[in-house]
């Protein structure tokens, strides 16, 4: 065990979804039964590692753009996960010190670890939320995000590798539809989605082997198409260049990805609400 001691309502029985993903990250914040199985996953995709590390490049990166070239200083970064620097709002308030922040997730280890979330600039200012997505009302309702927000001016809605932890039945669009109405014209939605759209038959068939493996531990992974990402973007203003694999939004002159040709990350974009 590498995480805090056993912290009440955490089940150490079984895997979480934030804690792999902090072991594909090269994190501490895990237990045994996580490492088990994410490493049952890098078994069976090797370049796991390298697919979770595109994603959080891809959320720098976005999170840049949106303080910089969208002049976006309030964020809400709905299933933040486990604290892995550089966080959102360093990323935000290096170039917007005014930037506002605030993170949520649903599962007790990161209440643990979220004030690590909370050493914002003097001009700016982050808060903590432990709410579930599932019940959108609990955070765009809260006293907490009021406090920090102000739903009258544009906000940059991140929710990055959060919906394919949302099964169909639990209305992913409608959840994100609701959240996208509470927010003014000229907000922004970041989003990454784990994908089946892969032109590897080989690979697109190891994709329903990594879902039985989060299955088993109890958790939905639910891969979906490029058409079935899309939608939730329907209505918005894609920013060029649109629904691509993570490690390929406008990545940085110079740079080279980890991941060999022809592997996936995740499907990634940002879009304006007009």
């Amino acid at each position: 065990m590498t995480a805090k001691g056993n912290v009440p309502g955490i089940d150490t029985t079984k895997p979480h979804s934030a804690r792999m993903y902090d072991y594909y990250l090269g994190g501490k914040t895990h237990y045994e039964v996580d490492v088990q199985a994410a490493e049952a996953v890098i078994a069976t995709v090797p370049f796991a590692g390298a697919m979770a590390r595109a994603n959080r490049d891809f959320m720098v990166r976005a999170t840049r753009w949106l303080a910089t070239e969208a002049g976006i200083s309030q964020f809400l970064d709905i299933g933040s996960g486990i604290p892995t620097e550089p966080n959102l709002h360093q990323v935000a308030q290096s170039v917007a010190p005014e930037a506002r922040v605030v993170y949520t997730d649903s599962d007790p280890i990161v209440l643990q670890y979220a004030q690590a979330l909370l050493h914002s600039t003097p001009e700016g200012r982050t808060a903590y939320l432990q709410a579930d997505a599932v019940q959108p009302e609990t955070i765009i309702d809260s006293d907490e995000l009021h406090a920090t927000l102000d739903l009258s001016l544009p906000v940059a809605l991140s929710v990055n590798a959060l919906f394919h932890f949302v099964p169909d039945e639990q209305g992913p669009y409608e959840i994100l539809a609701g959240l996208l109405k509470r927010l003014p014209s000229g907000s922004y939605l970041c989003l990454s989605h784990a994908t089946s759209d892969i032109d590897d038959p080989a690979l697109a068939a190891l994709g329903r082997d990594v879902e039985e493996i989060y299955a088993r531990g109890g958790t939905t992974l639910r891969l979906r198409s490029g058409a079935e990402i899309a939608r939730f973007f329907e209505g918005l203003e894609l920013v060029e260049p649109g629904i691509v694999m993570a490690h390929d939004w406008r990545p940085e002159p110079g740079t080279t990805t980890e991941l060999q040709e022809g592997r996936p990350s995740m499907l990634a974009g940002v879009a304006r609400k007009p």
